[in-house]
């Protein structure tokens, strides 16, 4: 008997949407970074995205890339979170390859890899926008890039990359695509030699991709979110892209159990303050309507918009961090105490929960 609350991973499902991923990706000749981070680095996932035809495993947590190598994943792995300086002599044990955006890091790798006898793999970064890591401009980023290729002995300049749709928010159009593709061709008349790697960002890079308007010159990305959750996350939510409707989106499902059923009012009755997280709700009076609470909370997946339930006409309402009210004065199917509820996830409630002790994750399918 399953344990709940539970987190189902769809081992099938999942690889269903790696082929999938990998094989748009092939098609205009780009290898897929997978990453994992939004599994808290599941070894298992790792192993099927080897299997479905990933070139790197991807992650911005040294130590989900470790697990990963540690389970028998054999392809390289990355590090997509750029190193503190206190962690560079385990980013070059562990890792093959690292994405990088400052000169002191750079020299500390250097210096590392040949304590340890290897040749560590770097990732310049560009900002390109979105105003997260990245060298700013592009003359700067082709000084550096020269500075690697004939100074810091221990490492190899394998390519350039770039970060949108993240902080900034910036979308990965066309013309930022080319940009990218510009600032690599002025890295390699640098350095005066081609790169093997210019990375176009993650996963909603794949717009560009699907527009057919993607330069040549990129030949990476690194993704992760639509793996995970196909159209209920990323290139749907945000963007309205119909190409993500053939993926599945129940890879990962939350199950949880009913444990009260009652009529009550929606509106809080009394003198209102903040509620379990300390903020101010708005709530709407619909007047008394049936409704469910499920043992799991806001402390397991984070967000009540990040969770979707499966059982038609039912609503999330409300949450606390151990209790999740569902409206279900319009469903069909009449829920008791004991009945399980099922639920389609976005991507921060996987990352969620996945970190959560108190989830059972249960894998089908391996």
């Amino acid at each position: 008997m399953t344990k709940r609350p539970a987190l189902i991973v769809d081992h099938e499902k999942l690889r269903y949407n790696m082929s999938t991923v990998t094989g748009w990706c092939r098609e205009a000749g780009i290898d897929v970074a997978g990453v994992i981070k939004a599994t808290t680095g599941m070894a298992s996932v790792a192993l099927d995205y080897e299997r479905c035809g990933a070139k790197w495993i991807a992650s911005s947590r040294l130590e989900q890339l470790e697990r990963a190598k540690a389970a028998g994943v054999k392809i390289p792995v990355l590090m997509i979170r750029v190193p503190m300086l206190s962690e560079i002599a385990d980013v070059v044990r562990v890792c093959e390859y690292s994405l990088q955006s400052s000169i002191d890091t750079l020299k500390a790798a250097s210096e590392e890899a040949l304590k340890q006898g290897k040749t560590h793999n770097v990732i310049l970064m560009a900002d390109l926008g979105d105003l997260r890591e990245g060298f700013f401009e592009k003359e700067e980023l082709a000084d550096v890039a020269k500075y690697v290729e004939e100074k810091l002995d221990g490492l190899h300049l394998a390519g350039i990359g770039t970060n949108l749709g993240c902080v900034g928010s910036v979308k990965p159009t066309e013309e930022k695509m080319l940009m990218l593709a510009d600032w690599a061709e002025t890295v390699e008349a640098a350095i005066g030699r081609p790169l093997e790697i210019v990375s176009g960002g993650a996963t909603s890079s794949l717009m560009p991709l699907f527009d057919k308007v993607m330069p040549a010159k990129i030949n990476m990305l690194r993704v992760g979110a639509v793996v995970y959750c196909g159209p209920a996350e990323d290139l749907r939510t945000c963007y309205g892209r119909e190409e993500v409707d053939v993926m599945s989106d129940e890879a990962f499902v939350l199950e949880a159990e009913v444990i009260e059923t009652n009529t009550k009012p929606t509106h809080p009755i009394g003198e209102l303050g903040v509620d379990a997280f300390g903020q101010k709700a708005t709530y709407v009076d619909r007047g008394r309507r049936k409704r469910a609470i499920l043992a799991v909370g806001r402390a397991d997946y984070g967000d009540i918009g990040d969770i979707l339930p499966q059982l038609e006409g039912a609503e999330v309402t409300m949450a606390s961090g151990d209790h999740t009210i569902l409206d279900i004065e319009d469903c069909r199917e009449e829920l008791r105490v004991g009945d399980v509820v099922r639920f389609k996830l976005k991507y921060s409630a996987i990352l969620r929960l996945t970190t959560s002790e108190n989830i059972n994750i249960e894998e089908i399918n391996f």
